[in-house]
């Protein structure tokens, strides 16, 4: 688990996600919501165990080892940013609200803020004790093609706060990187439009996401 810097820190990003593999989408907006909502640190946050993980076909996430080693790769350069393994070391499932608590305790007089794309704030209603996450975070959302995320319907009877974060249009998704790969493509190939440069050599050394391996995760 990564420790924060010991001066005062306000404002606190998490970032949660399988991050399977973390691409370029991921850091455009983890640097976006950091540079429009002046956070003090975005601590990336690879689930262990994610609930929400299965399709159809019954891939499952890539192992928690390798996610992690592919975020710490992609952010070790980037400024206030940190990994943070609490998701990873804990058992069982993944749930927000539970990382949520332990980092208030950590940090109370700290603002959390929750980086969600607008497909999670979507759907945010299934996730686990979702009214009670609501009353103690700040939802930064994704605000994509110059347009803030409409509040679903969903959520328009439950007070919250949110904040847009602007950013570009960004065409890429860990879905199409592991198709693409799973198809032959070299991770290499996807550089630097999908994946970050250390992130593709990582994916190519340890045979990631190859349809012969069974590595390929689910969306």
């Amino acid at each position: 688990m990564t420790s924060l810097p010991a001066k005062p820190v306000r404002r606190i990003g998490v970032y949660g996600g399988s991050f399977d593999p973390p691409h370029m989408g991921h850091l455009v907006l983890a640097q976006s919501a950091r540079e429009a909502l002046s956070l003090d640190r975005v601590l990336w946050v690879p689930v262990g165990h994610p609930w929400q993980k299965t399709d159809a076909a019954g891939h499952r996430v890539t192992e928690a080892a390798h996610r992690e080693a592919m975020v710490r790769a992609a952010i070790a350069h980037q400024s206030g940013f940190a990994l943070d393994r609490r998701e990873i070391e804990r058992d069982g499932p993944s749930y927000t609200i539970d990382t949520v608590r332990e980092l208030q305790a950590e940090h109370p007089q700290a603002t959390i803020f929750l980086i969600i794309g607008q497909d999670q704030y979507e759907r945010l209603n299934t996730w686990r004790e979702w009214r009670e996450l609501l009353t103690r975070v700040t939802l930064a959302v994704a605000d994509r093609d110059g347009r803030s995320a409409a509040t679903p319907r969903s959520l328009m009877m439950v007070w919250h706060r949110v904040e847009p974060v602007p950013m570009p249009p960004m065409a890429v998704s860990s879905t199409e990187i592991r198709e693409r790969i799973g198809a032959g493509a070299s991770a290499a190939s996807l550089v630097p439009e999908m994946v970050p440069a250390v992130v593709a050599r990582y994916i190519d050394q340890h045979h990631l996401y190859r349809a012969a391996s069974g590595t390929t995760a689910a969306a």
